[in-house]
């Protein structure tokens, strides 16, 4: 345990001493305003829901909103494993900071008080859920902004900056901005309507509108995460260089009040992005064009933007089908927000009650990012009985979390595009955060390059990942396993996509002051496992020095940081949210007034005798790195605690590693026609045709060259190798062009199947009772644009009409 008890006390509070695992009481640093626990009233089960709101789509169970939450990393965030081996090392850091963990990763349990001991050990059974369907469902705006929807807040809680200091000597811009981030929720609990964007519905339950949860600043509530003891206590409170300052329990010397009140603490009179930077998501996507960009506007984006499949480009197809042109179906302007890409409109009903009426801008409940690995985990670990929470997965459950995973992999190859003219790689993001965003321990993105000559032979690899000659043995028995990561960390040719944190000397100095063990470790080899350097050793070092570190609930500063930022981030937003690149000087280096590069370039170095090079882009979810600081940074003394990082490890390495996924691809140079070679032999398209009803219901497709308006279209490609033979796995992009208005729509197809078919769905708009608006009628000619792999080049060609 990293803490030893102080002489003082405050309010119940208290660092904590060398046999504690889980303080009974939760330090004022760790607290945070907004709703309180006992507050928030009665959270229903999900079961509940379950009942009208799953269970219905036979042929697009996705589009249920149960089924969607149920495979979703937020519905499974009190299994996810990776949560309890983090907040096992984090409860040994700062005693108590589990409760921080306990507020996102369990709400019901945190709202009805069983975040102590606060190890999780409290949590019953009941609260597995996550966040579950309340906790959105009940959220109103911490800015108070709906004179009727308001939350249960209560002084000195207040979530907003009403009653703060406002700049310039502190961080609140105005005096109605709200708290947006670290699960700071204000909780509706003056009746029990469920709240939600529809003035219509016809539910069971009380239902009542709410303008927020269209809002762009809905998701901000829990995705920006700032460290509450860093922000208080730290020199700098966790900021970047240059930003605002915070208001803090530190008196004039930089001394902190140690376990003083909660009013004097930085979580109660700073935003959360002022201060002990974690995640960004939220500032990132606040800096950017977005929030103020309507989907409708697509077409005047850059072209780089509207790259066939992408994020964007799938984002407007999608807001399409309500028949506005890209606004909600009620009329209500719909912006670039997290929700329209995380939450993207399909056609359906969001209930199985007789009269439910079928919407075509119905939120999919997908909550999906690029997280495609932690089902295969939550599901290991089900089966050997480790989860913490929520064991015994059903079948519902199990298919749900697959259903999920693969969407996940969707979104990762939608959020970058590869390009390549000459010597110069150009990645561009087309997310609407940094690319990658989240939790930054252990998540990457890098290019793998491939070098051949004229004969096939492959001259060199640049960010190559396999065997790095570490043999650790298998946690669940049998042989021992040989490990994998990015080979060469640190080589001139491997471009690898990332943030850093680390403590500054200053921290360490205090914190070995203030009782903390010199010991501890803040790195080790990769190899080796030994310690590279300890917290005495930082804190005896020189002033200006900086570890790198894993430990979530110490990091005081952002070490490098060199993920792609969003289109039309602004240089001063995203310092005053802590949330530039570092050094801020990439990306164009905009500099005071200036907009970031939403794209990142790379001058190749060819080998000499290249004739062609394979570049993939790959994502990996968390590292061989961080899973082993997760396993030898526990110090196994917690009852409860005390196994989770050698449970990470053991479902880590029989998962597959948290295998790389392929996001993007492209050639540089001209590989040799070979039998491998992949080509579109033809083009089909046609619609699906459902009969029967119920279990017996089926779906068929018909293959036709005319479509109503309205209906989807159903493309399917035939992929082949130069040889003939059929191509699984290869994915199809295309242009599908009306001939008379030359509107392009690009598309990306899904894997191609066994039998070589690639197939891609595009949804066509049908005008609304005026005859205004929908998708024009007319001829529209599809035409292949690439295929993942060694396309032949040949664009392969067909039409459709659409018509009334």
């Amino acid at each position: 345990m990293m803490f030893n008890r102080l002489p003082f006390i405050a309010l119940g509070a208290s660092l904590l001493i060398a046999q504690c695992f889980a303080a009974d009481v939760v330090p004022t640093e760790v607290q945070m305003p907004g709703t309180q626990q006992g507050q928030a009233g009665n959270f229903e089960s999900p079961d509940k829901c379950d009942n009208c709101h799953s269970g219905y789509n036979k042929t697009n169970p996705e589009y249920e909103p149960a089924t969607g939450w149920r495979g979703s990393a937020m519905a499974n965030a009190s299994r996810d494993p990776i949560f309890w081996a983090t907040m096992a090392v984090a409860e040994q850091d700062f005693d108590g900071a589990g409760d921080f963990c306990i507020r996102c990763h369990s709400t019901k349990g945190w709202y009805e008080g069983h975040s102590t001991p606060t190890d999780g050990s409290g949590i019953p059974a009941m609260d597995d859920n996550g966040v579950d369907c309340d906790t959105c469902h009940v959220m109103t705006n911490t800015d108070n902004s709906d004179p009727v929807l308001q939350g249960a807040m209560t002084a000195p809680f207040i979530a907003n900056c009403s009653d703060k200091t406002l700049a310039p000597s502190g961080t609140c811009q105005s005096a109605d901005e709200g708290f947006y981030g670290s699960g700071i929720l204000s909780l509706w609990n003056a009746s029990s309507a469920k709240l939600g964007p529809y003035v219509d519905a016809d539910a069971r339950h009380q239902f009542m509108q709410s303008k927020f949860h269209r809002h762009v600043d809905f998701c901000g509530s829990c995705h920006d995460v700032s460290n509450p003891v860093v922000g208080d206590l730290a020199p700098g409170n966790g900021t970047q260089p240059g930003a605002p300052l915070v208001i803090s329990s530190q008196d004039a010397s930089g001394t902190p009040n140690v376990g003083g009140s909660v009013v004097d603490k930085a979580a109660f009179n700073n935003p959360p992005y002022a201060y002990g930077v974690v995640e960004r998501t939220f500032s990132e996507y606040k800096a950017s064009a977005f929030p103020t960009t309507q989907v409708a506007d697509f077409l005047s984006l850059p072209e780089n933007l509207r790259h066939p499949g992408g994020a964007i480009e799938q984002t407007y197809q999608a807001a399409l089908l309500a028949g506005t042109g890209g606004n909600y179906a009620d009329g209500d302007i719909r912006y670039f927000s997290c929700q329209s890409c995380h939450m993207r409109p399909v056609q359906g009903a969001g209930a199985n009650k007789r009269g439910v009426q079928v919407r075509k801008d119905l939120p999919q409940h997908d909550f999906t990012g690029g997280n495609s690995w932690i089902g295969d985990v939550i599901k290991y670990q089900d089966s050997r009985s480790q989860l913490r929470l929520g064991d015994g997965l059903t079948a519902v459950q199990l298919s749900a979390i697959d259903l999920a995973t693969e969407r996940a992999k969707q979104h990762l190859q939608q959020a970058a595009n590869l390009s390549v003219d000459g010597n110069l790689v150009t990645v561009v993001n087309l997310t609407g955060h940094k690319l990658i965003s989240g939790y930054p321990e252990g998540r990457r993105m890098w290019l793998n390059i491939k070098w051949y000559d004229g004969d096939e032979q492959m001259l060199r690899e640049d960010g190559a990942y396999g065997p790095i000659g570490v043999t650790v043995a298998n946690p669940a028995g049998g042989t021992a396993v040989e490990v994998e990561s990015i080979v060469d960390l640190t080589g001139a040719n491997t471009r690898i996509y990332s943030a850093h944190y680390g403590i500054t000397q200053a921290w360490a100095e205090r914190l070995v002051s203030l009782g903390v063990s010199g010991d501890i470790a803040l790195a080790y080899d990769r190899l080796s496992g030994e310690v590279v350097t300890t917290l005495a050793d930082l804190a005896a070092g020189s002033a200006d020095n900086v570890a790198e570190s894993f430990h979530f609930a110490l990091n005081n500063r952002v070490v490098a940081d060199n993920r792609i930022p969003p289109y039309g981030m602004s240089f001063d937003e995203a310092k005053r949210r802590n949330a530039l690149p570092v050094p801020a000087n990439q990306f164009g280096d905009p500099g005071v007034g200036g907009v970031y590069d939403y794209y990142d370039r790379l001058t190749l170095n060819p080998p000499a005798g290249a004739v062609y090079a394979t570049i993939d882009l790959l994502y990996q979810g968390t590292s061989w790195e961080y899973i082993q600081f997760l396993h030898l940074a526990n110090n196994r003394q917690s009852t409860f605690l005390g196994a989770e990082g050698d449970n990470m490890l053991e479902a880590w390495l029989n998962t597959g590693m948290a295998k790389p996924q392929l996001m993007a691809s492209i050639t540089w140079g001209s590989a040799p026609v070979t039998d491998d070679t992949l080509g579109v032999s033809s083009i089909s398209t046609g619609y699906l045709q459902q009969s029967g009803k119920g279990k017996s219901q089926t779906t068929t497709y018909i293959a036709s060259s005319t479509i109503t308006v309205g209906d989807e279209v159903v493309i399917r490609a035939l992929v082949q190798e130069a040889s003939g033979e059929l191509e699984e796995g290869a994915l199809v992009s295309m242009n599908v062009t009306n001939t008379a208005t030359l509107e392009s729509f690009p598309l990306v197809s899904g894997a191609s199947d066994s039998n070589g078919v690639a197939e891609v769905r595009w949804k066509t708009a049908a005008p609304n009772k005026k005859g205004n608006g929908g998708t024009a009628l007319g001829t529209y000619t599809i035409s292949v644009t690439d295929v993942s792999g060694s396309w032949d080049g040949v664009p392969t060609s067909s039409s459709f009409n659409l018509v009334n």
